[in-house]
């Protein structure tokens, strides 16, 4: 006969009238703060608008169709300067990367009162401020073009793949430091012959993820003057050539649709 377990199930017992008066307060709470919430977000909207936006998107979307197809002979060039922009972005922010979650990680820093602190701030700083941002702060100081762009993403990167890299490196399995600094290896024989065999796959997985992360985000930095396919955009949203929008956004949803792919075959491969 299978033991009967009845004593380890829960008890329903009815709340008592404090506490379902506390729960009736915290969802009013939640209603007075959520109608708050939506009085100061529409402080300035103009009603008229918002009512005339369906007419409005109809006939943009009117004006949009069909697509200026003859549109992508210009287009070839700069769909390259992204995917440049990003390859190289992301291999400036994996560079920089790399060193700095060593020097984050528990286990790999050397000084857990300086250089760490020091790396985790790099690593939130990066990943605090957008690719966008970057971009109009680094136009704004080397000027307009794909150098702007690619130093944007590199930035962007590090916190990204610095932040699950050495996350990958306080979870190895010490027993295999242990074993290699048993050999008498000591320092950067440790580091390459027991910590990186562990953390590659993740190293790898996360750098190609970041490459596909990075193909998204390099394709709207030209409209800040960083190069790539976002320069067109600019330039036909200020012409209002809706159908050449609709070519660009065609073509950069293909592009993230392809990348998406590869990222995923390429990880699966890896891990």
């Amino acid at each position: 006969m299978p033991v009967s377990h009845v004593a380890d199930r829960p008890v329903w017992t009815r709340r008592t009238t404090r506490e379902q008066f506390a729960a009736y307060a915290g969802w009013l709470a939640l209603v007075a703060l959520t109608v708050f919430a939506f009085q100061v977000m529409t402080r300035d909207t103009i009603w008229f608008f918002v009512l005339d936006a369906p007419r409005q998107a109809a006939d943009l979307l009117d004006r949009a169709w069909p697509p200026r197809w003859s549109y992508m002979e210009r287009l070839w060039a700069p769909l390259w300067d992204t995917l440049n922009i990003a390859t190289l972005g992301t291999l400036l922010g994996i560079v920089i990367a790399v060193p700095i979650a060593f020097l984050a990680a528990r286990n790999t820093t050397p000084s857990l009162a300086f250089a760490r602190p020091i790396a985790l701030f790099v690593i939130v700083a990066s990943r605090s401020i957008n690719s966008l941002i970057w971009a109009l702060l680094l136009v704004a100081i080397i000027g307009p073009g794909l150098l702007a762009g690619i130093i944007a993403i590199g930035l962007r990167s590090i916190g990204f793949v610095g932040k699950l890299l050495y996350e990958a490196i306080e979870e190895i399995d010490e027993s295999q430091v242990e074993a290699v600094k048993a050999t008498g290896a000591r320092g950067a024989q440790v580091i390459d012959y027991a910590i990186v065999p562990q953390i590659l796959p993740t190293f790898a997985g996360v750098s190609v993820f970041r490459w596909d992360i990075n193909i998204r985000e390099s394709a709207v930095l030209g409209l800040v003057g960083a190069g790539g396919i976002g320069v067109q955009l600019n330039s036909s949203l200020a012409r209002l050539a809706w159908s050449e929008v609709t070519v660009i956004f065609i073509v950069i949803l293909a592009t993230v649709v392809v990348s998406e792919w590869v990222s995923a075959k390429v990880r699966a491969t890896i891990i």
